[in-house]
């Protein structure tokens, strides 16, 4: 079994987009929720709805308010599997609870765990941070 340790509560479920490293400011479009980083092999595709795995998160003091307007416009993923924490960013999902707003659940995995998860599985992940695969 694969546990994730929970950083801000909530279960999920999606299927899974892994991306090596990121930066939501200038990754990510806040609008459409669309990867905008060329450098990324899933340049393009949108992460709403799906559990966004991602090793090496980029930090930048602005990805909060990113995380914030893709919780807004309905463009955020269900879940976010960061590989290390990112304060910032999870600052973007609390805000959004204390304003009432929709926001999801964050996680941290271990990347040698992280490997085992294949890019595209159907992807559920419980309240403790237990991922089961709910078809490949």
């Amino acid at each position: 079994m694969i546990r994730a340790r929970v950083i801000l509560p909530g279960a999920a479920s999606g299927r899974a987009l892994k991306v090596a490293a990121l930066s939501f400011w200038g990754g990510v479009d806040p609008d459409t929720g669309a990867l905008t980083d060329p450098s990324i092999a899933h340049h393009g595709e949108r992460i709403g709805g799906r559990v966004l795995f991602v090793a090496e998160p980029r930090g930048s003091s602005s990805s909060s308010a990113v995380m914030l307007e893709l919780l807004r416009n309905g463009h955020a993923p269900s879940a976010i599997v960061l590989g290390r924490v990112d304060a910032i960013l999870g600052l973007g999902i609390v805000v959004a609870r204390e304003m009432g707003w929709p926001a999801i659940p964050l996680y941290e995995l271990d990347q040698r765990e992280m490997e085992r998860i294949e890019d595209g599985a159907e992807i559920g992940i419980d309240a403790e941070g237990r991922l089961s695969f709910l078809r490949t």
